[in-house]
Formats: structure tokens, C-alpha cells, sequence
């Protein structure tokens, strides 16, 4: 007679439910499935972000195995970040995948915003060049604007709904990996806390020891973005928003900066007036041969890089206006931004400072009562003011105006206006306003001061209708380039009718170039600006070929008119600088900080990073063909002159003594 011999519980179970220890770990098969979809959809978008614009950029075909690879492994130490809470649902919540409609709604929610952050990334890089950064961060900051601007530039509707399917597809086909059978028993308590702890374990680890959030080990930036994490990206701008300098980038003994730094600065004359108690400020005296108190307009041009302008060798004809003014002013043909955003322009503009590392002291706490030309033309009688065809709160600008001595004129204090988009009034209705204001401050007797901020030059590109080679929607960014330009040559025909007209000096300047791109750390082609003055009563045609930077405007302009006044202004009289003395010019991008000396130019990171390149600047129009960028031996006097200006700029502002 045959016998049987019983089986104990546990293994007649592991029968049951096909076999042993692999199915007691099935609980995890829908978290491990998830991560699949993740690596998959990552892989996705690399190959999508090199075809579009990686090719372009020059990343060739041949690195694309070594950045996928990489990019693998920047994804997994990712997911071990984003898939936590999965882990923590599935351990708490062991039964959730055998309720399959419940659990259907989650995964899908997973996968959608894995594809919505997917086509964010896409729609990123396709504006910015870059994964996620600093400026995903400060865009999240202020939701309506950015909203809007997406509303009105991208087919939302369309891409959500397209996600929307795409997401019930992939689950739907991954049914039987996402969802575990009823009859399946629940994996032990244990056996959960076991996977948990591994998983909580192993992200603290990642915390530590993964501190850059992604690596980067290509030679070139746009190499290192493709292979990047977007999430990751974003966290790590997140983390260092406000970043404290010295803990994140090269320092030296203080002392030591601060005099190098006054050296350097002292090439550009005055006289320094309190060096002893750590005080830059350096008292310039008056020149009789100035051309006096005039009025002073700065029209900062939204996004307008040099490479759009005919006067900077441009051959497509998107700025007539601008071209004939340049023929009737002082041209200034080699001038740069210091940043890459709205903020960074105005800063070095109006505050004469450095781009210290990582945010523009525009949005800082404690950039009240700081030193800033309007306070210095307020001490010389003048009335200065802020105009800007948006809402101000944007960026945190009516409060730095507002604490700096400027009055403001914003769209809220702006009569309705003819056209505005998302981002503010177009540029016709803000100078319109713009004449009132100055028929106003002309009427009081004294001298005006003003720093316009135009809008139109944005995404979405939209405009007022009736302008000639304008399309009112859909024109893009070179449609934006000449309705800029039209503004601007109605604004001073217009101009030129007031009584004012005769003794004011305009300045045209840009805020930042129209997108940094290219394969460069730092590629300075894109911040290349137009920079015009323009006093046809005063000043006779000329060009100027000494590099300059937004902080040297304010310098400038007040040697120009010859005033004397007092200032730590960190920008120079590039009118006056002496011949053959090397310009130190200063960049910010994303988290890097650079000082550029003729040709060489130094570049400083995150982790006290610091490294020298060889920059030649080719004949031509701004762009990549007339741009070359070379690794050269670390230059130690550059390098140190770099650590002295961001260092003591860094000092100076959050010590308060910048005043």
C-alpha cells in the first residue's frame, strides 16, 4: 500500500503558489516592474535629448554607448531615491497589488508622472539646453507666471492627454508583472521589514556617499547633461539654492583675497577710501570734461543676445531699428552678460556686483539698503526709478528695487493695457508708459534715473497685431527678436519729440543672451550682448572694442557724465581703462562661477573645483563657429583671482558691509 507523507504548512504553501523562496519575494514584483518602466523611460529620453539636440551640439554617435551607460547608472541611484515611498506602500500595505482596480489607478499615477516629467525634461532642454537647474527651481517659486507662460507656449492639452493614454497602455500591457493573484498568501511581517530596512539603508548610504546626485566625467557640458538624471538634477538645485560659498567652492586666506582683489580693481582708478575696516568703496571725483547731469535710461532688452543683431554682424535683418542707432552712438562690440536669467542682468547692472554663486542677490534675503547706482544717483539729485511690464513680485524685483531707492512702475500700477500675455504688457504698452513717466519726473526739475525691464521677447512670442513682419502668434523667438526691436525705434522717435529728449543718455542693453547652449562649460558666444549708448546731442559715433561686462555699465555711464560720487562698485570706467591692461571679466552658470582674463579663463564648481581654459574669440558674428575653448595647465594667479573676486563679493553682501 503507498503512503504519504504530509508536507509541513510552509511548503505545502511554496507548492501552491509556484515554488520556494521566489515566490515569497513576489510581493516586490510590481516595485521591481516600476523601476523597470523607469529605466526604460530614462533611457527614452537620453536617446530622444541626443537626436534633437545632442547631434546638433556635436555629440557624436560614438559617445552615445559610453553616455547611455553612464546615464544607467545615474538612474538607478536615482530610483533608489524616488521608488522609497513604493516600498514603504508595498511593505505596509502587502495586499494592495491583488486589489487590482486600486492598484491600477496608483501604477498609472506612477508611470504618468514618470512620462510627465519625461516631456518636461524635453521641453526643458529644448529651451534651456540643460536637464533641470537652478532655474526649474526658481520657476517653481513663482507658479503663475510659469503656469501661464507653459499655458500659452507649449499644446498642454494635447501632451496630458497623450501622457494620460500612453501611462493606461503601459499598464494595461504590464498587468501580470504590476498585479499579485488573490490567492496568494501575503509575504511575513519580517520578511517586509527585512526588504525595507535594506531599501532604507541603502538610501542613506546613497545619501552620503552620493552627493552629486549624478557624475559627471565627460569633457564637455553637454555630454555630462545627457548622461544626467533629470530628477536628480533638480534636487541638487533644490539643495543648493541658496548655497553657502564657502563651503561649496574654493576659498583662500580673506586677507589675502581682499587685497588681491584690490589690486585688480585698483587698475580701473579712484581711490579706496576705507580699506582698513574691509571697505571697497572707492570715491571717483569729478571730471569737467563729462558730458554732466543728463538723464539716464536703461532699456534692458529681454533675451536679446548679440548673435540676433546686424550692428554685431548678424545678416538677417531682425533689428533695423537698433542697427541705425548704432550708427548714431557709442557701440560697445565686445559686451557680456553675467548670467543666463533676468535677475543675474539686473543685478550686475544696477548693483555693480559679481554673480556669487548660486542665486542672484535679486531674490537673497538681505538685499535691502545694498549699494546700487540708483541710491548713487539719488545722493546726486537724480530720481530713479524701476519700470517693468510685469508684476514685480515676480523674482522678488519690486522688493529689491523698492529697498534700493528706486520708485516702481510695474503692470499693476500700469493703465489697461493694449496687448499683454503671461509674462506682462508688450513692450509698446510698457514704453508708452514709460514716456509718461519721464514727462512727469522732467516736470519736477530734477535729473531722472530709470532701469526699463521689457517683457516681449519670451515665450510664448505673442504680440499686438498690425506690426509689419510681426506675426501676432506663433512667430517664435526671431518674431520676438524684431518686435523688440520695433518697440524700441517707436520708443525713441517718440522720444525724440519731448523736451527731454536733447539732454538724456540711452542705454541699450541686454538682460542675457537668448539660451546657453553648446558643448562648453561655458560656452561665452552665448553671452554675448548688444550695448549701446545713445546721446546723438552728446556723443559722437564711435565703437569701443575693450571687453565689457554688465557691471561695468554703471561705472561707465557715471564717468561718463564726469560726476563724482562714492560706490564698492566692482565693475570699471571701460571708457577710461587703460590701454593694453587685461578686462577681468566674470560669468555665472547654474552652479559654476568664472573669471575671464584675455584669453584664459577659469571656472569654478561645486566641491572646490577649479580648472583653466585657453578661450579664442574668432572674427564673426556670436556663435559656436566663431568660438574655441582649450584645456591649459592650471594658471594659479587666475584661479586665485577668480576665489578673490566671488569670495569677497560673497562676504561682502552677506556680511552686510556691501553698502
Amino acid at each position: 500500500m503507498e503512503t504519504t507523507t504530509a508536507l509541513p504548512w510552509p511548503a505545502r504553501s511554496a507548492v501552491r503558489t509556484g515554488g520556494g523562496a521566489a515566490a515569497s519575494w513576489r510581493w516586490l514584483r510590481p516595485l521591481a516592474t516600476l523601476v523597470g518602466v523607469y529605466l526604460a523611460l530614462c533611457a527614452g529620453v537620453r536617446l530622444l535629448l541626443w537626436w534633437a539636440f545632442g547631434r546638433a551640439g556635436g555629440v557624436s554617435i560614438a559617445e552615445l554607448p559610453a553616455i547611455c551607460g553612464l546615464g544607467v547608472v545615474n538612474d538607478l541611484a536615482q530610483a533608489v531615491y524616488l521608488f522609497l515611498p513604493v516600498s514603504l506602500l508595498l511593505g505596509l500595505a502587502p495586499r494592495l497589488p491583488q486589489r487590482r482596480s486600486v492598484f491600477a489607478a496608483v501604477a498609472w499615477m506612477i508611470v504618468a508622472g514618470m512620462l510627465f516629467i519625461g516631456a518636461a525634461e524635453y521641453f526643458f532642454f529644448e529651451e534651456f539646453d540643460s536637464r533641470f537647474n537652478l532655474v526649474a527651481v526658481d520657476y517653481l517659486i513663482y507658479p503663475t507666471e510659469v503656469i501661464g507662460n507653459i499655458d500659452e507656449s507649449y499644446p498642454v492639452g494635447p501632451v496630458l492627454t497623450a501622457i494620460a493614454l500612453a501611462a493606461a497602455l503601459i499598464v494595461f500591457a504590464l498587468r501580470p508583472y504590476l498585479f499579485v493573484e488573490a490567492s496568494a498568501p501575503a509575504p511575513q511581517w519580517r520578511q517586509r521589514m527585512v526588504a525595507l530596512l535594506v531599501h532604507g539603508a541603502l538610501t542613506a548610504v546613497m545619501a552620503v556617499l552620493w552627493t552629486a546626485n549624478t557624475l559627471d566625467v565627460f569633457g564637455d557640458r553637454l555630454a555630462n547633461e545627457l548622461a544626467a538624471n533629470g530628477p536628480a538634477r533638480f534636487f541638487s538645485a533644490l539643495r543648493t539654492n541658496h548655497i553657502d560659498y564657502p563651503s561649496f567652492y574654493r576659498t583662500g586666506d580673506a586677507q589675502v583675497m581682499f587685497d588681491r582683489l584690490v589690486a585688480d580693481l585698483g587698475r580701473g582708478g579712484g581711490s579706496f577710501v576705507d580699506l582698513p575696516h574691509g571697505d571697497l568703496t572707492r570715491r571717483h571725483n569729478a571730471n569737467p570734461a563729462g558730458l554732466g547731469r543728463l538723464n539716464v535710461v536703461v532699456l534692458v532688452e529681454e533675451s536679446l543676445g548679440a548673435e540676433f543683431v546686424g550692428a554685431y554682424g548678424d545678416r538677417r535683418g531682425l533689428t533695423p531699428e537698433f542697427d541705425r542707432l548704432a550708427q548714431d552712438g557709442v557701440l560697445f562690440t565686445r559686451a557680456y552678460a553675467t548670467g543666463t536669467r533676468t535677475v543675474r542682468g539686473l543685478e550686475a547692472l544696477t548693483a555693480s556686483l559679481p554673480p556669487i554663486p548660486s542665486e542672484s542677490i535679486v531674490k537673497r534675503p538681505g538685499n535691502e539698503d545694498i549699494a546700487t547706482w540708483g541710491k548713487v544717483m539719488n545722493r546726486l539729485g537724480y530720481q530713479s526709478s524701476f519700470l517693468y511690464g510685469g508684476y514685480g513680485a515676480f523674482d522678488n524685483m519690486n522688493h529689491y528695487f523698492g529697498s534700493n531707492g528706486f520708485a516702481i512702475l510695474d503692470r499693476a500700477r500700469m493703465p489697461k493695457p493694449r496687448f499683454a500675455n503671461i509674462w506682462g504688457v508688450s513692450d509698446e504698452d510698457l514704453l508708452d508708459n514709460a514716456l509718461d513717466w519721464f514727462d512727469a519726473r522732467a516736470a519736477d526739475g530734477r535729473p531722472f534715473f530709470a532701469v526699463i525691464m521689457s517683457a516681449s521677447n519670451h515665450k510664448p512670442f505673442t504680440f499686438p497685431e498690425g506690426v509689419p513682419g510681426v506675426p501676432p502668434q506663433g512667430g517664435g523667438r526671431l518674431a520676438g527678436v524684431r518686435y523688440a526691436d520695433h518697440a524700441l525705434g517707436r520708443f525713441i522717435r517718440m522720444a525724440a519729440r519731448k523736451p527731454w529728449f536733447r539732454d538724456t543718455l540711452f542705454v541699450i542693453v541686454a538682460d542675457h543672451g537668448a539660451r546657453v547652449y553648446g558643448r562648453a562649460d561655458l560656452p561665452l558666444n552665448t553671452y554675448e550682448i548688444p550695448l549701446l549708448f545713445y546721446a546723438p546731442a552728446h556723443l559722437a559715433p564711435r565703437r569701443v572694442d575693450t571687453p565689457t561686462s554688465q557691471i561695468d555699465v554703471a561705472p561707465t555711464v557715471l564717468g561718463l557724465l564726469g560726476l563724482a560720487y562714492e560706490a564698492p562698485f566692482f565693475g570699471q570706467n571701460v571708457l577710461a581703462w587703460p590701454e593694453g591692461e587685461p578686462r577681468t571679466l566674470l560669468f555665472n552658470h547654474n552652479h559654476d562661477v568664472a573669471a575671464l582674463q584675455g584669453d584664459r579663463l577659469c571656472i569654478l564648481g561645486l566641491r572646490k573645483t577649479a580648472h583653466c581654459q585657453r578661450y579664442t574669440r574668432l572674427p564673426g558674428a556670436p556663435g559656436p563657429e566663431t568660438t574655441r575653448f582649450a584645456p591649459i595647465a592650471d594658471d594659479p594667479a587666475l584661479i586665485d583671482l577668480a576665489i578673490a573676486y566671488y569670495q569677497t563679493a560673497y562676504t561682502q553682501f552677506t556680511e552686510r558691509r556691501y553698502r
